[in-house]
């Protein structure tokens, strides 16, 4: 069995904050002054990386999990899911909590911290070559009859729980101009931008690492195009889109642009935060204030929000990156 996708409005996402609201925290909107003075406006970092699983994940996999209740009922069939990471952690967080049954295919070389963490959660963890691989037996697995399958992006329920954040910020902070997010399977940059569109404003800007750009070359041919991701420290933003991705769609409607960022410009900001806001992010949940640092967000004025999007990174990755020259 498969889930039917339907593209969400933000009447859903409104709908979602009902369901989560109470389950996880509101996240802090927090001024960094060195990266204010770098940018020459005020940026506010959007504290992701504090959700009980360490990502903004949570987010859409339990308004995701919440809706399997609510159309199958407690005892329905079981869920199976691909992910580099950070999205199993929030299912497998968020389906223990439901008693609901999960199989999450994960990348080998996902970071261990990631990967412990899902299986602490008693689902079924299995680990297969890479990310498209991952998403690939997920969704083999499902065709078999055995289990639905939730997209880590390309899932309604899960766009529509990642633009709940929006909703907080502009809450937050009403006179946000734009909105910075990590771009990699583009759930979030869905979310965040059905949000934007719908009361027009801020603009969203969209940050792919170099090594992955799923999403740059896909919008320049017009078309979900595969590309040959390379290997980087932003694990969570690193593989294919699937051809049939909803999120391609919204990205190219609601996202203003996309910047990419090098691996230095990542380990830059991971170091940055660290020195300057004493905050532990991965690689991926730098990318928005990599390109800020970057300068690649040079043209935007106004107050500008730049998502923590997660700090599960591994301790010799972090200590690798933290010493580098």
């Amino acid at each position: 069995m498969t889930s039917v996708p339907s593209v969400p409005s933000v009447t859903d996402v409104f709908l979602a904050r009902s369901r989560i609201r109470t389950l996880i925290p509101r996240t802090p909107l927090r001024r960094s002054e060195w990266l204010s003075e770098i940018a020459g406006r005020d940026v506010f970092l959007k504290l992701e990386s504090l959700q009980p699983t360490g990502s903004f994940k949570i987010r859409g996999a339990l308004n995701a999990a919440l809706c399997h209740v609510e159309r199958h009922g407690a005892a329905g069939p079981p869920i199976v899911t691909a992910s580099a990471g950070n999205h199993g952690r929030g299912l497998a967080y968020a389906t223990e909590s439901l008693g609901l049954r999960l199989t999450v295919y994960v990348p080998r070389d996902a970071p261990r911290a990631k990967r412990d963490a899902i299986a602490r959660h008693g689902v079924e963890l299995k680990l297969v070559a890479g990310y498209d691989e991952a998403e690939q037996a997920a969704k083999r697995h499902a065709a078999s009859g055995d289990a639905i399958y939730i997209s880590p992006y390309a899932n309604a329920d899960v766009i529509a729980g990642a633009g709940t954040m929006a909703l907080e910020i502009l809450e937050d902070l009403p006179q946000v101009a734009t909105i910075a997010v990590p771009v990699g399977g583009g759930g979030l940059a869905s979310g965040v931008g059905i949000v934007a569109r719908a009361v027009g404003r801020p603009r969203v800007i969209g940050v792919e690492a170099a090594a992955s750009t799923a999403f740059t070359t896909s919008l320049a041919a017009g078309r979900v195009t595969p590309i040959a991701p390379g290997p980087s420290i932003a694990d969570g933003l690193t593989g294919n889109l699937d051809p049939d991705s909803m999120t391609f769609e919204l990205v190219r409607d609601t996202v203003q642009r996309i910047v990419t960022v090098s691996e230095e410009e990542l380990a830059r900001a991971v170091r940055g935060l660290a020195a300057y806001d004493h905050l532990i992010v991965e690689g991926a949940g730098g990318a928005a204030i990599a390109a800020i640092q970057a300068g690649k967000c040079d043209g935007d004025r106004g107050p500008t929000v730049a998502v923590v999007s997660g700090a599960n990174i591994d301790l010799d990755r972090l200590v690798q990156v933290l010493i580098r020259d």
